[in-house]
């Protein structure tokens, strides 16, 4: 029997997912405040990634399914919302969505290694990085 080499011996594949929500804030900070402390709101496009080697078995890293049902969860969270009433958020600025997000998913989804928040229409965008645990 043959045994046909693995491509993942020395590498490991990363899977993003990307999804897109409406929400409103304020935010109180010391430049551009009179803008930023009204109610005001921006699309916003998250990203997140997952990372690790494929099942042998299923040649999966996760299953895409469980990725979107996870992610249909925390969007509806966000989607056309107020942010500063959502809980464990804190300020909503791009760093505390990235946070926020992470926390949502990292139960469901252990191998979850980024989050990206970004605002195309201002120019704005948040990566959060980590190494994700081992399985």
């Amino acid at each position: 029997m043959t045994t046909i080499p693995s491509a993942f011996d020395d590498a490991r594949c990363e899977l993003s997912q990307r999804f897109f929500f409406e929400a409103a804030h304020t935010l109180h900070r010391a430049l551009e405040t009179a803008g930023s402390r009204r109610i005001h709101g921006h699309t916003y496009e998250a990203e997140i990634t997952i990372a690790g080697v494929p099942d042998a078995a299923t040649g999966m890293l996760v299953d895409l399914g469980l990725v979107r049902q996870e992610v249909a969860r925390v969007r509806e969270l966000l989607d056309h919302r107020f942010l500063d009433d959502i809980a464990d958020l804190g300020p909503a600025t791009l760093e505390n969505l990235c946070g926020f997000i992470r926390r949502q998913l990292q139960p469901t989804l252990p191998l979850l290694c980024a989050v990206t928040i970004a605002r195309r229409a201002s120019g704005d965008r948040c990566v959060l990085r980590w190494r994700p645990a081992a399985p």
